[in-house]
């Protein structure tokens, strides 16, 4: 049964994401703002799915410790499942991404339309320069910044070191960080095709505030509260 609503799930996606993909591109002559409220609707409608044929549902704590003023989100990444139902989740957001991420057809496309910060890695100081840069002129736009500060999709129980990327961007901007954990990776599991049923809960911890911390010391909370918190997301 499992297998078969996957395999459902699946098929929708095949289906829906082409014409989608015409969709975004279409929004290239419009403002960065509305060009994302639209293309956010493949999110939107991607997570419905998840809830109808998948039987993934959702719930989000700390809504309340959400600030007015566009901040850098800190989150754990377990899944795909988070990159879309942030969208639903929190305020009009970038990602910031490796560059291949963009390569990828019809997804890809769409994605580079919605103002992403996508930097090449191995290039050091020059991906610090940009996000830096791109990472300023989205929070100016209006936009919130998404990191995964452990780079990759990592398992439930599991943890890999928190790059200082994040917190950087977060003291050189001035903007506060508001961190994240969850325990999507439990139902949409990484690489997994088949989907389990399940409620899935999002917590918001408190806003920290990046200009009385030093980037290791900011860097340091941010990984101590949401391991903390997965240990209680993620618990048998």
């Amino acid at each position: 049964m499992l297998f078969l609503r996957s395999a459902a799930f699946a098929l929708a996606l095949a289906a829906i994401t082409p014409p989608y993909a015409v969709v975004a591109l279409l929004t290239f002559p419009l403002p960065p703002l509305i060009r994302y409220r639209i293309i956010s609707g493949w999110s939107r409608l991607v997570v419905w799915l998840a809830k109808v044929l998948l039987g993934i549902r959702y719930r989000v704590l700390g809504l309340e410790n959400l600030p007015a003023k566009p901040s850098v989100i800190l989150s754990k990444h377990q899944s795909a499942w988070e990159t879309l139902a942030f969208q639903l989740i929190f305020p009009p957001q970038v990602l910031v991404l490796k560059r291949e991420l963009l390569w990828i057809p019809f997804f890809g496309w769409g994605l580079a339309l919605m103002s992403p910060i996508a930097i090449n890695r191995s290039r050091g100081s020059a991906a610090l320069k940009r996000l830096a840069e791109q990472g300023m002129a989205r929070l100016r736009q209006g936009f919130w910044i998404v990191i995964f500060p452990e780079g990759t999709r990592v398992r439930p129980g599991e943890r890999r070191k928190y790059h200082a990327g994040g917190a950087w961007l977060a003291v050189r901007t001035g903007a506060g960080v508001v961190p994240v954990a969850h325990n999507a990776g439990l139902l949409w599991a990484k690489n997994a095709f088949t989907k389990r049923p399940g409620l899935i809960t999002v917590e918001i911890g408190p806003l920290m505030d990046s200009a009385s911390s030093s980037v290791d010391e900011l860097n340091r909370k941010v990984e101590s509260w949401i391991e903390e918190r997965m240990k209680v997301l993620c618990e048998p």
